[in-house]
């Protein structure tokens, strides 16, 4: 079979390709004696937008016809000798493109008025014909209406397709399947997704490719959901380096879908995914385990940024400030970009011209008219690795010559003066296994001519490198240096952490256009097709805030030097106490063993009567299991979140339960039920402990605080501001506490961020 020219990156951007026709083109010039000579053998596709005429030749141009610029399509009502069939498409048009002519990338030609004769082999055209039409009236409506229409086309038509099981193996069962897009850079390619008990299939229904995608269950690593366009529905699965499909972004209909499909794919015994907990990875980052590029690929990960979406690409930073000498120091912090500061706050006189105009704004407010990472600043990068993308992306243009990244010295120096300009870098910077190619046009693309008449060509780089590699291989010496290792916890604060949104973000001169940040607007929400669709385009076009990781200043990386051991903590006890419950451990025996959660175990506590275990984990779930029965008496979902912590309240049947959500919950066991959820911390709940004596709840949190209530009333409901007593604040996360019934003191622990060893904090709460 000869692998065609055609791409989904050929249609404008999100335009869907439903199927396609072996058809003939025959040229308006054809005639009897041309006819064998003139015609184009190939494939007619029919997409939302546009007809796509691919011929077999490499040579000839691929013929794009709009469907907007269409004046007549109907079946065809001349005739010729040469033509004996009224199998004949014939389309009348105002414009039509012809594309990759000789198969060289170039920028589009578009060609005037023309009439166009498709003559279909198979395909009859009577069944073809009300399709194409019914696209073509599509195209007359305004933008939102249109988009709505073909929506409505695509849904109808994936309803009528069926998976074919003959691609299961033998024992295969299908768990589940739904309807969902495979997300490509650009593309949106609509499809049917099927899990079943040891794979998963993704088959689009235009069937682009020979087979289905097939994931082995067995092979994923890594499931991560993820927002598009600021919507709950994405689903990024990654599977081991060895997998035909390392990496696939699946996005649905509505976040019930994506979720529904998440958790049957978490039942599903096949399915060992790697225990990657984000306050792990931090600790290793800190500790220097892993290194500072792979602790920014983490955090634009957890932090809904992944290369297969360019409106959330990952975002890397300016590190190096020196473009313009010969020698590059990484000791003299003068190279260095301030790293205290977002790339808008550089420039002290431009931030002054920025806040002026901030603070004549109405509301909302924004000081930065532009964002740090669009799709089209990625692509500003990715130019001559990636020109196909920007074809798509521009409608088939390139930009002009002088706005091209041209000089790496002259990028950075807009991003200092210019008063539209702040965007970051991307991972490729800084990726010494791709050794620079972004930065060469090695496929000799003409990029045209810049003012000075100097053809656009390889990327100029400072005086301090010799080629793309060197320069690459430096700038990831100078993050892995140890200013940026000293200061680096301060551009997380703006990208991902406590500096990126409200206050804080104001205060650190940080903050953007409101459309920009996660729950800004709920589209769902919005009846008005028009307002809607202007939405979804400034959202895609202007830039996303990335996830918040971290609603507390971030730690900093400590410099390795001499280990420290870490000290354990224990609650003090006399040497007969501590004698004594040796001795009784040593007589211990299994009695019995029971595998309930599907992911780590939090906390778990007995019992006053020693009968029943209860225990909460990070699958969400909190389980009671009867030592007397010697079963799981009752299994509850408490949020979509991991829970940390459980304890009994005395004289009620109600459980207490923290989660990573922040919130404390109060499970009445009696009704099955969550009677109350509270709001408790800014950050995670990690641990709680509780006092009957003095009816005192205390909780710990990753927002560094402890927070101590008192005073339930009779049926053990929290009442925030008549409960909250007291706050102590630490200066990092709160690990453990305990709680001294005669003195009144509460113990809390955590890892100072200077220093490594365990500290204990004793505050007086009565």
């Amino acid at each position: 079979m000869e692998k065609e020219r055609f791409s989904l990156l050929l249609l404008d951007p999100g335009e869907i390709y439903f199927e396609d026709f072996s058809a003939i083109f025959i040229p308006p010039d054809t005639t009897p004696k041309t006819y064998d000579t003139k015609k184009q053998d190939g494939r007619l596709k029919m997409c939302s937008k546009s007809l796509v005429f691919d011929p077999k030749d490499i040579n000839k141009p691929i013929i794009k016809i709009p469907l907007k610029d269409c004046i007549i399509i109907e079946q065809w009502k001349g005739c010729a000798k040469f033509l004996n069939s009224n199998n004949v498409l014939s389309i009348n048009c105002k414009e039509h493109i012809k594309l990759l002519e000789r198969n060289i990338i170039a920028p589009y030609q578009f060609e005037g008025p023309e009439n166009f004769l498709f003559l279909l082999n198979y395909a009859n055209i009577t069944n073809c014909l009300p399709q194409i039409c019914q696209l073509h009236r599509a195209s007359t409506l305004p933008a939102a209406e249109q988009a709505d229409m073909i929506a409505t086309i695509v849904h109808s038509r994936q309803a009528r397709d069926n998976f074919d099981p003959r691609w299961m193996d033998l024992y295969e069962k299908i768990i589940m399947e739904t309807q969902a897009d495979k997300v490509t850079p650009l593309v949106v390619n609509p499809g049917r997704v099927v899990l079943t008990t040891s794979k998963l299939y993704f088959q689009p229904y235009n069937k682009m490719g020979e087979y289905p995608v097939k994931i082995d269950l067995k092979g994923i690593k890594r499931i991560i959901k993820r927002r598009f366009l600021l919507r709950h529905i994405g689903l990024e699965i990654y599977s081991n380096e060895n997998s035909t499909n390392p990496h696939i972004y699946f996005s649905f209909r509505s976040q019930s879908q994506r979720d529904s499909l998440y958790e049957s794919m978490l039942q599903q015994p096949e399915l060992k995914l790697e225990d990657i907990r984000q306050d792990v990875i931090t600790l290793q980052w800190q500790n220097g385990v892993i290194s500072n590029y792979e602790y920014l690929l983490y955090i634009n990960s957890i932090g809904d940024r992944t290369i297969n979406d360019l409106t959330q690409y990952p975002v890397f930073p300016w590190i190096v400030s020196n473009y313009t000498s010969s020698d590059l120091d990484l000791t003299d912090p003068g190279n260095f970009r301030d790293l205290s500061k977002p790339i808008g706050a550089l420039n002290e006189v431009r931030l002054e011209r920025l806040l002026d105009r901030y603070n004549e704004m109405s509301h909302p407010k924004f000081m930065y008219g532009s964002h740090y990472s669009t799709p089209g600043f990625v692509l500003y990068y990715l130019a001559r690795l990636y020109p196909h993308y920007v074809l798509c992306l521009q409608s088939g243009r390139f930009d002009h010559p002088d706005r091209m990244f041209n000089s790496v010295a002259d990028a950075f120096k807009n991003c200092l003066n210019n008063m539209s300009d702040f965007k970051e870098l991307i991972p490729e910077f800084y990726d010494v296994s791709a050794e620079g190619k972004f930065l060469m046009n090695n496929m000799g693309i003409n990029f045209g001519y810049r003012h000075n008449y100097v053809k656009v060509g390889d990327v100029e780089l400072p005086p301090w490198a010799s080629s793309p590699k060197e320069f690459v291989e430096k700038l990831r010496e100078a993050l892995e240096s140890e200013y940026v290792s000293r200061n680096l916890h301060h551009w997380i604060d703006f990208i991902f952490g406590y500096k990126q949104k409200g206050e804080e973000a104001i205060k650190a001169h940080n903050l953007f256009y409101y459309l920009c940040y996660e729950g800004a607007i709920d589209l769902d929400s919005i009846s008005d097709l028009n307002q809607r669709h202007a939405l979804e385009v400034q959202i895609m076009e202007f830039g996303q805030i990335p996830k918040q990781l971290f609603t507390v200043p971030h730690p900093q990386r400590k410099i390795i030097g001499p280990t420290t051991l870490v000290e354990p903590y224990q609650v003090e006890e006399n040497e007969t106490e501590s004698r004594d419950r040796w001795k009784r451990l040593k007589d211990f025996k299994m009695h019995t063993s029971f595998n309930t959660h599907k992911n780590s175990v939090s906390y778990l506590f007995i019992s006053d009567d020693g009968e029943r275990i209860t225990s909460v984990g990070h699958d969400s779930k909190l389980k009671v299991f009867s030592l007397v029965q010697n079963k799981q008496i009752r299994s509850a979902n408490i949020g979509n979140l991991p829970l940390s912590s459980c304890l009994q309240l005395p004289n009620v049947n109600v459980i207490v339960v923290a989660s990573w959500d922040n919130e404390i919950s109060l499970y009445d066991m009696d009704y099955g039920r969550v009677k109350e959820s509270v709001l408790a911390h800014e950050d995670a709940i990690t641990c709680l402990c509780f006092s009957e004596k003095t009816n005192v709840l205390v909780s710990g949190s990753a927002d560094c605080s402890v927070k101590v209530w008192k005073g339930f009333n009779s049926n053990g409901v929290i009442k925030p501001i008549q409960c909250l007593q007291k706050q102590i604040d630490h200066n990092s996360q709160v690990n453990c506490l305990s709680y001294n019934q005669t003195l009144k003191q509460t113990r809390s622990r955590n890892l100072t961020d200077d220093n490594p060893k365990i500290k204990r904090s004793y505050k007086e709460i009565s």
